[in-house]
């Protein structure tokens, strides 16, 4: 069994955030670290997982853009 890191319940705890409310309910800091917590999970084992990754990553990128811009 794998072990949960703090990475991981940070990860976790934030995804649950943007499924609820979306990518506008976190602030630019959030969206920084989501991002980079995003990129360190592998999913390459799976492909459709490794497709979705890609996606919100897109998604995150151009939140982060829309708030930098403001």
């Amino acid at each position: 069994m794998d072990h949960i890191t703090d990475e991981d319940r940070r990860r976790i705890e934030l995804l649950e955030i943007v499924s609820k409310n979306g990518l506008r309910a976190l602030n630019l800091s959030e969206l920084t670290q989501l991002r980079v917590l995003v990129e360190k999970k592998d999913y390459s084992y799976n492909k459709k997982a490794h497709k979705s990754k890609a996606k919100l990553l897109a998604k995150i990128n151009a939140a982060i853009f829309d708030l930098e811009e403001r």
